[in-house]
């Protein structure tokens, strides 16, 4: 092979439509632009979505809030519910495996809500100040 040699592909590269070159070409007269119109002229263009001066789609209708990604990913676990989980260390992958929060859940936040009797071992949870408070108090803690 000879890098003088190399040609694209046939029937990869079409020859730029010449327009304006007779009846018998088949884009003759108008050059496929129909009759007149905007769109028929030299430089007629518009921008994207404009609708002929009538109010556009995107500005008829009423702007949505917001709506986080991370949402998604974030949990909430209250202290009521690990209360049920038997095990004394508690991460990610033991409230997912209880079925606690979501398997897509990468940052759980435990929160004050009831009560917990037993000690137990946070790992890699966020918790609240209240939570905190008492999960100490019941001799468990709260490992970053």
């Amino acid at each position: 092979m000879r890098l003088n040699a190399l040609q694209p592909a046939p029937g990869s590269r079409t020859s730029k439509r010449r327009l304006g070159r007779g009846i018998g070409s088949g884009l003759g007269k108008t050059s496929g632009k129909g009759h007149k119109g905007q769109k028929a002229r030299a430089g007629g263009f518009h921008k994207v979505g404009f609708e002929g001066g009538q109010m556009p789609l995107q500005r008829r209708l009423p702007k949505v809030g917001f709506r986080s990604a991370k949402k998604r990913l974030s949990a909430e676990v209250t202290l009521r519910s690990l209360a049920a989980v038997v095990v004394e260390n508690i991460d990610i992958a033991v409230l997912k495996q209880a079925r606690l929060i979501p398997m897509n859940a990468t940052r759980v936040k435990v929160i004050v809500k009831g009560e917990i009797e037993r000690a137990v071992i946070l790992k890699g949870l966020h918790v609240s100040e209240g939570a905190r408070r008492k999960i100490e108090e019941k001799g468990g803690q709260v490992e970053e």
